[in-house]
């Protein structure tokens, strides 16, 4: 058995399999597993990286059977039945899962990704946390008042979940954290602005919690912009709907795309995913399976799943349990059923929304569940406790305890711009 990706998806297979003593070896580029929903928290200096990671050998120790490797994948040959790593080395498999996620999806315009980062990996989080303190700094040294403004303007491009709580979170961390660290600038001014293509936010939501995140998000001084598509991002501004605006930093949250290992098991669709049966597993190859964000599974209504943590991990869990009852006594696969635990997203200090079915809580209710489910979900003892009393002491002092400028983005270079040109 082989695993492709120590994500939700991935690691629940692995642990299901270790339970069973089934002798499989779990494959992945980074040595950790990401709890990539409170990602936006270290990107926003609220969290540290060691905070939503845990190593993957920590995590299956208990699990004898279950051998990890580090590496990235190259190449996987199903008529060969072996996964080529970067290495050189290969591995052969009886049974394949492909738990590979995805990365950021540029519409065709991957030429953006330098200038507008998105958000998927701790790199991805240090980078952003980096560029978004630097834009501080240079304003404070800046002595162009036009410069200053565009400093201190930041676009988030994309109105989902992702969009919303990065909004949010940066326009807590201007108006509060750091409101009396500076005497140049004044960082309440920053400019926060929220572009979605579609007609309103959080599309995946009812439009009474829509309206309330964007009700929420204005009250923090968030401009928000619908309806209205991002054509161009360069390095001083990008371009909406024709209209330029000076940005000092811009952060991509509005498409992903599959990883390309899918495209090795088949065609895809424009998302780079893999289409999947009942059972998870890809058609006309046998003993492979695919979930996550890499793989097209549909739901009981006939649509596809959405790309969701609750999913990958409830697909994991089923296809781990299943595949241990066909190799261990033979059972066929059963089929997977999604079991909704509803949609949340976190709009400010104490306001979110949450949404299953016919229920609809909002405020500060919502982000205590929201809070409570996301601690529950962190791997390992020591992250709950250690999260959970950084966010009491943050919630009473506005502090944020992770405001590092590191690594190669200490030294980004921001072009000069001249006075009056944009």
């Amino acid at each position: 058995m082989v695993i492709i990706g120590a994500g939700f998806g991935g690691l629940e297979v692995a642990k299901a399999l270790g339970r069973a003593g089934i002798a499989t070896t779990i494959i992945d580029r980074h040595n950790h597993h990401l709890f990539q929903p409170l990602l936006y928290q270290v990107a926003t200096a609220a969290l540290s990286a060691t905070d939503v990671a845990e190593p993957i050998r920590k995590v299956l120790r208990p699990h004898k059977s279950v051998q990890v490797l580090f590496g990235e994948v190259t190449e996987i040959d199903t008529q060969a039945r072996r996964v080529h790593l970067d290495c050189g080395q290969s591995v052969p498999y009886d049974h394949l899962v492909l738990a590979a996620g995805a990365g950021h999806g540029y519409f065709g315009h991957d030429d953006w990704a330098q200038w507008a980062p998105g958000l998927k990996t701790i790199e991805d989080a240090r980078r952003i946390r980096s560029r978004l303190l630097l834009t501080f700094e240079r304003a404070e040294r800046s002595t162009d008042p036009d410069e200053r403004r565009r400093l201190l303007s930041v676009a988030i491009i994309g109105g989902g979940p992702t969009g919303v709580e990065m909004a949010g979170a940066i326009a807590e961390l201007s108006r509060h954290t750091l409101a009396r660290d500076f005497r140049t600038i004044d960082p309440t001014a920053t400019r926060v602005t929220l572009v979605e293509a579609g007609p309103r936010l959080l599309a995946g939501f009812s439009e009474e919690l829509s309206e309330y995140a964007r009700a929420r998000l204005t009250r923090l001084g968030v401009r928000i912009r619908t309806g209205e598509a991002v054509d161009n991002v360069g390095p001083t501004s990008i371009s909406i709907a024709g209209q330029p605006e000076p940005t000092g930093l811009v952060i991509w949250a509005a498409g992903i795309s599959a990883s390309p290992l899918a495209k090795h098991l088949g065609e895809t669709d424009r998302a780079g995913r893999i289409a999947v049966d009942d059972t998870l597993a890809v058609p006309d190859l046998d003993g492979v399976f695919a979930l996550g964000d890499v793989a097209v599974c549909t739901g009981a209504d006939g649509k596809p799943l959405p790309g969701l943590a609750q999913v990958a991990k409830q697909q994991g869990e089923h296809l781990g349990r299943s595949l241990a009852a066909q190799i261990r006594t033979g059972e066929a696969l059963q089929p997977f059923r999604y079991r909704s635990r509803g949609n949340t997203a976190i709009v400010g200090r104490h306001a979110a929304v949450f949404e299953h079915r016919t229920l609809k809580v909002k405020g500060w209710f919502a982000w205590l569940a929201w809070a409570v489910v996301h601690v529950y979900l962190l791997v390992g003892f020591q992250h709950r406790l250690l999260v959970s009393m950084q966010w009491l002491w943050r919630y009473l002092t506005y502090e944020r305890g992770a405001r590092l400028i590191a690594g190669d983005d200490a030294s980004f270079h921001d072009p000069v711009v001249p006075r009056g040109m944009v």
